[in-house]
C-alpha cells in the first residue's frame, strides 16, 4: 500500500504552486472519499443467503424496468445501473431480479454515517452509499488520513456487514480516483508528489464530472488522456466548455479547491416509480401519480422544507424523457396543492399514443432558511 504524505495541513492551493502545476505542501487538505461496494445489491446479498456469489439485479424485473443496481457477480456480464432489464437478462440469462427494499438501504446508511461521525463532522454525503470526509482536523487527533480510511472501512464491515471502497488524498477530485482505483473492497493513496503524474495517464472518461457526452466532445478535439487535457491552454478549454473548462484546466493538474461542505444546500426533494405495465391513459397515470405526490410531500413535512418549482418528468416505453414545470410566485403549502399542479402538468401530456413507464415529481426553489446537508434527495420507489 501506498504510503500518504499526511502532514496536517488546512486548505487551498497557492499561487507559486499553480505555476509549478502541483499542489502547495503547506496547504493540504486529507480528503477521504468512501464508496460502498454494489450497495443496494450487497445489502440484499448480505439478507438473503440464498443470493451469496449469484448475478443479482436490484429493481426490474425479467420483462420490464431498469436496474436500479447490480451485484459484481453480475456486472462480469455487463448488466450496469439504469440498463434496461431485457437487456440485462440477455447479457446475463442467470440473473436474479429483487424488489429494492429502499427502507433497508436507507437503515444500512445510518449506520455508515454513524460509522464517518465518529471520525470527523465534516461530511459530504453525495447519495445513500457515498461521501467526501476531511480529516484534516479530527476528533481523535489521528495523524493519518490513510489510517482513518483503514479504520472505517473495518467498522463498516464489522459492524453492518458491507464492504467499501475508499480514496485518500489531498483534494476531492484525487480521493474520487482513488477510490474507483482498487474497487471492490479496496483502499488507494494518491500523494501529493504522485497526484499530478496519476492524472496524466487517465483516459479523461474516467474523470469525476467528464460525462460520455463530455469524453466524446473530448475526443473529437483530440483530448484522450490528462496529459492531453493539461497541454490545452485555458482560454481553448473556456472557448470549448465554458465555465466548466476552468475546472478542467485544473484538475488535469491535479489541483481542486472545493471544500468538503456539511452544510450543502439542498437544491430539490424528488421522487419517481417505474411501472410493471405502461400506463396509457390519463386516469391510470393520475392514479400512479399520487404516491409519488404524496411521498415528496411526507419529506417536506419532516425536514420542514417548502418550495415553488414542481417539475413533471415521463419517461415513454420508448425511454425517450421529456420535462414539464410550473413555477409559482409563492410557496407550494400543502399536498393538495401540490398534487393539483402535478396533475395539471400530467394533463398537458394527455392524450398519448406512447406508453408511460415512469413518473417522476420534483419539488425546487426550496426555502432556503430551512435547508440542510444534500445536494438532492432523489426517492426511488
Amino acid at each position: 500500500m501506498l504510503a500518504p504524505d499526511d502532514a496536517p495541513h488546512s486548505g487551498t492551493i497557492g499561487d507559486d504552486a499553480r505555476n509549478r502545476g502541483v499542489a502547495s505542501p503547506a496547504r493540504q487538505r486529507k480528503i477521504i472519499h468512501i464508496d460502498m461496494d454494489a450497495f443496494y445489491a450487497s445489502v440484499e446479498q448480505r439478507d438473503d443467503p440464498e443470493l451469496r456469489g449469484k448475478p443479482v439485479a436490484v429493481g426490474g424485473s425479467r420483462e420490464r424496468g431498469v436496474v436500479a443496481a447490480a451485484s459484481y457477480e453480475a456486472r462480469k456480464f455487463g448488466v450496469r445501473s439504469a440498463m434496461p432489464s431485457v437487456t440485462a437478462k440477455r447479457k446475463c440469462p442467470g440473473l436474479i431480479f429483487v424488489k429494492p427494499r429502499f427502507d433497508a438501504y436507507k437503515e444500512a446508511s445510518r449506520q455508515i454515517r454513524a460509522i464517518f461521525a465518529r471520525h470527523t463532522p465534516i461530511i459530504e454525503p453525495l447519495s445513500l452509499d457515498e461521501a467526501y470526509l476531511d480529516v484534516t482536523e479530527n476528533p481523535r487527533g489521528v495523524a493519518s488520513a490513510t489510517r482513518i480510511a483503514e479504520e472505517i472501512r473495518a467498522a463498516i464491515r464489522d459492524e453492518t456487514g458491507l464492504t467499501a471502497s475508499a480514496g485518500v488524498s489531498y483534494n476531492k477530485f484525487l480521493a474520487k480516483l482513488a477510490s474507483d482505483h482498487r474497487k471492490p473492497d479496496g483502499l488507494f493513496v494518491i500523494t501529493p508528489s504522485m497526484g499530478p503524474a496519476f492524472v496524466e495517464t487517465l483516459p479523461v472518461g474516467k474523470f469525476h464530472g467528464v460525462g460520455p457526452a463530455t469524453t466524446r466532445k473530448m475526443n473529437s478535439l483530440g483530448i484522450e488522456t490528462g496529459l492531453d487535457l493539461k497541454a490545452r491552454t485555458l482560454p481553448f478549454l473556456q472557448r470549448h466548455f465554458g465555465k466548466a473548462g476552468s475546472y478542467y484546466y485544473w484538475i488535469a493538474r491535479g489541483m481542486d479547491e472545493r471544500p468538503v461542505r456539511a452544510d450543502r444546500i439542498r437544491k430539490s426533494i424528488g421522487a419517481e416509480n417505474t411501472f410493471f405495465e405502461d400506463i396509457f391513459t390519463f386516469d391510470a397515470a393520475r392514479a400512479a401519480l399520487e404516491p409519488i405526490v404524496a411521498k415528496v410531500w411526507r419529506h417536506c413535512e419532516t425536514a420542514r422544507i417548502r418550495g415553488r418549482t414542481v417539475t413533471l418528468k415521463v419517461k415513454f416505453s420508448d425511454f425517450h424523457q421529456i420535462t414539464r414545470g410550473h413555477t409559482g410566485a409563492s410557496r407550494i403549502a400543502t399536498q393538495a396543492e401540490l398534487e393539483r399542479l402535478a396533475l395539471a402538468l400530467l394533463g398537458a401530456v394527455f392524450p398519448t399514443r406512447k406508453g408511460i413507464r415512469l413518473l417522476g415529481v420534483t419539488l425546487s426553489s426550496l426555502d432556503a432558511e430551512r435547508l440542510k446537508s444534500g445536494d438532492q434527495l432523489n426517492l426511488k420507489f
